[in-house]
Formats: C-alpha cells, structure tokens, sequence
C-alpha cells in the first residue's frame, strides 16, 4: 500500500464528529507535512495536547477524543483495548491516511501498543509515553491515580463523563501487552518523568526492554508530560526521534 503521509495537505484546522461503527467521535487534524496520531489519556480531550503540538512543524496532526471523553459521547457498552486501537485506525481512514507516527499518552499508551501490534503497517514509528503494558505493571504510589484523573487547574476543560471514565478503567485492567511487546516491528521511543508516581519509571524501563531496539528518554517531572514545560521537552525529544527538532 502506499503511503499518503507526504503528499501536501491544505489543512490547516479541520475538526468534526464521525459516526464510525455506530459510535459519535470527535476528531480534529491540523497542520502540514507528516502525519502524526496523537491518542489521548483515560480523562484527556484533544485540547490537552495543546501544550505539545505547539512545539512541533512541519506536521500533519490527527487527534481525537475517545468514547466518553471530551465532546465524544459515551458508548452504551465499555469498548476494549484492541476495539479502541481498532477505532484509532478509523480515525486514520476518515482523515485520508495509509499510515502515521503514532504517540500515546498514558492510557492512549496501551492503545498505542495494540495498534502497532494488530495493524503494523498503519504504524511508521511509535511513542509511548507515561504508560505501562497493563496487567503485570508496576502500580501506581499512594494516591497518585487519584489526582491524575483531575482536571489541571490551568486548563480547564470539562470533566469526564464518569461513566467513560468507569469504561476505560475497565478496558486497561483487563488488558496486558506482555504477550506481544517482542512482535512490535515499529522504531520505538519509550518516555516517562523520572518522579512519575502514576506509572512508576519501571514500567517505561519494561517497555523498552521488551519492545526490540526501542529507545528509553527519562524527563524531569512527574507523570503528566502535557504540561506547558513538560511538554515542550517531550516535543523536543520526540521531534528528534522522528527526526525533525522543534522550532
């Protein structure tokens, strides 16, 4: 199949709801040059990505908010892992791409792992970032997970729908990428803060010993790398690994 991911888009922001196997997403692209996939955390909409996209170029960038999430309604039924990297390919489709660098954060993570192992020709390079292989991590510290599923005092946008929050704890606790992280074929960077409590450093350091050739970059801070300062080194880094630096 051949790639689209270098052909001139004329995007600059185009943003819509999708109906895709009878579920409402709401997906956004924005940008010119090579696509990158962004796949947000369990409480995350697309405008968390804000602090980070603002330090890339030269890049077509496909995001979307995940059932329950942001302005995507919540599912009738809790979708799994492999159904949510399933639904990340259709995002790909409806925005007119054969494949993508893809970046998951967090729970978007997981989702991450499962795309570039089920479909490995959808997936030019990937980015796991603050995320685990699910069963069999290293659990969080003392009530870490808690204040991450808060909403960041310096933006503001809505909660998430507490069901789809109940959804996707459901999906991750079910689900383990230790079975397959030897099969990922994709070139592989693996990022996390050095004082993560959310998902502890060691987690990371699996990933990038199971996943073959992967690459490990450790941050300063914590388990949130989509804050501003955060998130313009892990634009920095993961800008490098694709090749390109930021502006």
């Amino acid at each position: 199949m051949t790639s689209r991911m270098s052909r001139p888009r004329s995007i600059v922001v185009d943003s819509q709801l999708l109906s895709i196997n009878g579920l409402e997403i709401f997906m956004q692209v924005q940008g010119v040059g090579d696509a990158l996939l962004l796949i947000n955390g369990m409480t995350r909409p697309l405008q968390s990505w804000e602090p980070f996209t603002e330090h890339l170029s030269g890049r077509t960038v496909v995001s979307f908010d995940a059932p329950g999430v942001g302005a995507s309604p919540t599912p009738v039924v809790p979708l799994s892992i492999p159904a949510l990297a399933a639904l990340a390919v259709a995002v790909l489709d409806a925005a007119g791409l054969d494949d993508a660098d893809v970046l998951g954060f967090s729970h978007g993570g997981a989702v991450a792992q499962q795309l570039a192992a089920d479909v490995a020709g959808k997936v030019r390079r990937l980015v796991l970032v603050s995320t685990s292989c699910g069963a069999g991590a290293t659990p969080s510290r003392g009530r870490a997970v808690l204040r991450a599923l808060g909403t960041p005092d310096d933006h503001p946008w809505p909660r998430a729908d507490p069901w789809g929050l109940l959804f996707h704890s459901l999906a991750i606790s079910s689900w383990s990428s230790i079975p397959f992280l030897g099969a990922i074929a994709a070139p592989t960077l693996v990022v996390c803060g050095t004082h993560d409590r959310v998902v502890p450093p060691a987690n990371s350091r699996v990933l990038a010993g199971r996943i073959p050739d992967a690459t490990l970059a450790m941050l300063p801070g914590g388990h949130d790398l989509q804050r501003p300062e955060p998130a313009k080194a892990l634009a920095r880094v993961v800008e490098t690994f694709l090749g390109r630096r930021p502006e």
